[in-house]
């Protein structure tokens, strides 16, 4: 059987992510099971983690699996190995492997040189792992997902990017406001807009925050500063500085709209305190399902999904 790849959101098909937020229910509601007994993920990460880290690691031991977590020290990822090598020699000694890098480019390295499954765990491109998780979260918290509208307000970074896909592969009309300069790249927001067609959602971008929130069933942000962008902190903060979600801008949208962020959250900036503490906020409901949606991928890519 051909090894299945996760890179992007776009390499799942909208039933595939469909029997992937209701394999993530059973999942959750069984908590441990055997599924994943005697294979083993490898953890190949450049950057710093919390959340990617613990939740793949826990999925695997949950699952009666195996974690093995290399550091950037460890590997050298491209300087003291090139990453076509490391994919070859892991690829004998593992089952998949799970990539969290700096480049795009060398997350495609990786899965074009290993014999086994390559997911996504973060790219400067996408995000695909929290974007599963997220609208697996609305879906647990609405039921149904066509027709919903989902407000994400900041910079059109990797997560927008991969939410934007996955709130059009499954119907769910998107809505971003970044500020000229920061919007989400054109071949990303055409990629979701085909999408969007065939689902029967929509998408629109705009550089205007109440635009985007008025009646929204959800309402996201992320950070306006990401790992590997500190040298811009200053600009950022000044170019962002209107785009902060707060209880006025929150109360635009829908009477029970959720407040989400994939965390960590930079408290004050993108979010007010009053916010992301507000009884509408599922951002630890969010981040507890990444374990339970990274169970199911898991489960689907090594071949033993339900």
């Amino acid at each position: 059987m051909k090894k299945k790849d996760l890179l992007s959101v776009a390499d799942f098909t909208a039933d595939e992510v469909g029997g992937l937020l209701e394999q993530a229910l059973l999942i959750k509601r069984r908590k441990k099971s055997p599924m994943l007994k005697e294979k083993t993920l490898a953890l190949l990460f450049e950057k710093a983690s919390l959340r990617t880290r613990v939740s793949f690691e826990m999925a695997m031991c949950q699952m009666k699996g195996k974690a093995l977590y290399l550091s950037p020290e460890e590997v050298g990822l491209g300087r003291r190995e090139p990453a076509s090598d490391v994919a070859r020699v892991l690829s004998r000694y593992v089952d998949c492997i799970a990539a969290r890098t700096f480049s795009h480019e060398t997350l495609r390295l990786l899965a074009e040189n290993a014999s086994v499954p390559v997911i996504n765990a973060l790219s400067d491109v996408e995000h695909p792992c929290q974007a599963f998780t997220d609208i697996f979260t609305i879906y647990e918290q609405r039921g149904n997902l066509p027709g919903l509208t989902l407000a994400y307000i900041g910079d059109g970074n990797n997560v927008a990017n991969s939410l934007l896909l996955a709130a059009a592969k499954v119907g769910i009309n998107f809505r971003i406001a970044s500020p000229p300069g920061y919007e989400v790249a054109q071949e990303m927001l055409r990629l979701g807009e085909k999408f969007a067609a065939a689902s029967g959602g929509s998408i629109l971008q705009t550089d205007d925050p109440q635009q985007a929130v008025k009646d929204a069933d959800v309402v996201y942000t992320d950070v306006w500063v990401s790992m590997g962008q500190e040298a811009e902190r200053d600009k950022r903060r000044r170019d962002f500085v209107s785009y902060q979600v707060d209880r006025d801008l929150l109360s635009l949208a829908g009477r029970d709209a959720l407040f989400m962020h994939p965390l960590p959250a930079h408290r004050g900036e993108e979010v007010s305190e009053n916010v992301i503490d507000d009884a509408r906020s599922v951002v630890f409901e969010q981040a507890e399902n990444r374990l339970h949606v990274q169970k199911a991928l898991l489960a689907k890519i090594l071949g033993k999904g339900e």
